[in-house]
């Protein structure tokens, strides 16, 4: 289901005011992604970098082409682990957190 043009302005008009929410979305496309949950982590990446720096920021900073990198982080697509692991570390830095992966017991 598309997303509403409403909804995403509301989205990102949090995201620009609520620095808490804005980690905690870049948080959830890196557990997703982590989890193989691709689909939803680019979806969630893809507003994370709309509601913060823009594709065009991010294309000068990973020397690529705006177009190509909405693309892959579009519906269908399928960023190679090179560049997805550079926008997650480059966002990382621009935010001012780190990630780290811990070990936990997996639950059945």
């Amino acid at each position: 289901m598309a997303l509403t043009r409403e909804f995403k302005e509301t989205v990102q008009a949090r995201v620009r005011r609520d620095a808490p929410f804005r980690k905690a979305l870049l948080r959830e496309a890196a557990e997703c992604l982590l989890a193989g949950d691709l689909a939803t982590g680019n979806a969630v990446l893809r507003d994370y970098i709309n509601a913060t720096i823009g594709f065009i920021k991010l294309a000068e900073a990973m020397q690529r082409s705006p177009k190509s990198l909405m693309r892959m982080f579009g519906p269908a697509g399928n960023p190679n682990a090179r560049i997805l692991f550079d926008v997650v570390a480059y966002l990382q830095r621009t935010e001012g957190v780190r990630f780290e992966v811990r070990l936990t017991r997996a639950v059945a």
